[in-house]
């Protein structure tokens, strides 16, 4: 009875350690503290555990597994499965993304942020761009358009930048530098430090970062309508752990991601920006607004030069820009008529 009993308890045993060991469990590096920037993520995590009864789980860390500039390194090596990485911070590294980073797209609300990074997620060269890193692209971290804080004197119009040192990365940088600015791209964690160390004099970012990486704490005045362009974060997962997923887990994964997404731009719409106005409102932040001619000088200095020389500078290196660019244009000419 004893070796029977004996037995029962360690084929017991044994049946645990295998469903232990059939479990599924994900580290996820971003960075910062959690915001809306990262709400589809805590979201695509809780959906995930609820579907799968537990046993797809992810451990999101905020900074402790890596920089925010070296996510997509983690990815390739598989430090760990899955990442937000942010094209502007290596451009280099992710070329084709960076056709979304573009000054003056026309993109204007989060619906269409979504619907313009599909498009291109989607291409095969898109892919095998990232595919270079061992990252399959999993979805969007859609922004609004970004627009400056600055301390001292409003800079009101396009002639006041001339000079102005400015956070801002990427197709935002090349923008804003047409017009005489010097842009810096220091990260979002150091932008803060960079204003209040005079290294940058705006700051760059959408509203939810200027809250989350307090630059709205120094700042004095905000352009509420540049609208100069945003930046691309989309959220990656290590190819080989993504393979590794049984069917379950991989339509658990996938299958959240919409609803991961509406649950984001539902959260940034309701109350982030609710928030945001709060905050100006309260600290008595100077809201500029430049005028219709201003931003469309603005627009002709930047935008048709910048999409010119990222063109040739993509096809140069062998990739298809003039088609990634008309991509993006149709669309969000598709996302703009609803079809």
């Amino acid at each position: 009875m004893n070796k029977m009993l004996t037995g029962a308890v360690a084929a017991t045993v044994t049946f645990g350690f295998a469903l232990e060991a059939a479990a599924t469990e994900w580290n996820v590096s971003v960075w910062g503290k959690r915001r809306a920037f990262t709400e589809h993520i805590e979201k695509i995590a809780e959906l995930v555990k609820e579907k799968t009864n537990g046993e797809f789980t992810m451990n999101i860390s905020y900074g402790g597994l890596s920089k925010n500039t070296e996510n997509l390194d983690g990815i390739q090596i598989g430090a760990f499965e899955m990442a937000q990485i942010c094209a502007g911070y290596h451009e280099d590294k992710n070329p084709t993304l960076t056709v979304l980073e573009l000054p003056f797209l026309g993109v204007s609300t989060l619906e269409q942020e979504v619907a313009v990074s599909n498009a291109i997620y989607a291409h095969p060269a898109v892919q095998k761009d990232l595919e270079r890193w061992n990252a399959r692209l999993l979805m969007s971290s859609p922004m609004p358009q970004y627009n400056l804080v600055g301390r001292g004197e409003p800079r009101e119009t396009l002639e006041a930048m001339s000079g102005m040192r400015v956070r801002a990365t990427g197709g935002l940088g090349e923008a804003f530098r047409t017009v005489g600015a010097v842009p810096t791209s220091v990260t979002s964690a150091e932008a803060y430090n960079a204003m209040e160390s005079g290294v940058v004099d705006t700051v760059a970012f959408a509203p939810h970062a200027h809250l989350s990486f307090r630059t709205i704490d120094q700042a004095q005045w905000w352009t509420e309508n540049l609208n100069p362009g945003t930046v691309n974060c989309p959220v990656v997962v290590n190819i080989d752990a993504y393979e590794a997923l049984t069917d379950a887990e991989r339509e658990a994964l996938d299958g959240s991601v919409d609803e991961a997404i509406d649950y984001y731009i539902k959260f940034y719409n309701d109350e982030t920006m609710t928030k945001w106005n709060k905050t100006l409102d309260e600290k008595g932040i100077k809201r500029v607004n430049f005028s219709d001619d201003e931003i469309a000088r603005f627009r002709d200095l930047a935008a048709g030069p910048a999409r010119e020389a990222w063109i040739k500078k993509m096809d140069d290196a062998g990739i298809p820009g003039q088609e990634l660019y008309d991509l993006v244009m149709d669309a969000l000419q598709k996302a703009k008529s609803g079809s």
